[in-house]
């Protein structure tokens, strides 16, 4: 699934030279690789003549640009763990054109699925709904204990819509963003 996101990032000259520190320094709620750092639980490791200090993804962005990071500091590393927890996992942005696009709106998925369908585990997030990325809790809890029918997904759907908070700019008005964070899940049906 970060894969999947970092290959959806700028033209192949970005991808060759840009670097995952740089989309999450950033702090562009647009960041592709953002969604799937957050629900893989990713931290960033910084360091400083003070010292080096590691911070959960979450906490290091806190607004549109704004971040955590102190004067004299760099992002040295990023840390994540495989999600070997779950055994479902999905990315997917949709945005102006097919190359070289600013995500209107991403989702990142990572579900557990018990040999009999049912969701055991659920973690979502989304980028460019709100100042930062933003996951969904009742969303997840929606999922779990069923399968993922479209009556399932629809229900975690509409939750999803009154959970975002999406801004109105020259890629797409509040409303529409709001729409497709619901509709993105409803896609996993046929990631699944």
């Amino acid at each position: 699934m970060l894969w999947w996101a970092i290959t959806q990032i700028g033209s192949p000259l970005v991808r060759n030279m840009g670097t995952i520190g740089g989309n999450i320094c950033t702090a562009s709620p647009a960041g592709d690789t953002l969604p799937p750092l957050y629900i893989m639980k990713a931290e960033v490791e910084l360091i400083s003549k003070g010292g080096v200090r590691l911070m959960p993804i979450g906490d290091f962005i806190t607004g549109p640009r704004a971040t955590r990071l102190h004067g004299a500091e760099i992002l040295t590393a990023v840390w994540v763990k495989k999600p070997v927890e779950y055994n479902l996992s999905h990315f997917e942005k949709v945005g102006l054109r097919n190359a070289l696009a600013c995500s209107v709106v991403s989702m990142a998925a990572l579900l557990r699925l018990a040999s009999d369908g049912l969701v055991e585990k659920a973690a979502l997030a989304w980028g460019s709904v709100g100042p930062t990325i933003v996951t969904c809790c009742e969303a997840e809890e929606a999922l779990i204990g069923g399968k993922l029918t479209a009556a399932r997904l629809g229900e975690a759907a509409a939750i999803v819509r009154k959970a975002v908070n999406p801004i109105s700019d020259i890629r797409a008005d509040a409303d529409y963003r709001r729409t497709v964070a619901g509709n993105l899940l409803l896609r996993l049906t046929v990631a699944h």
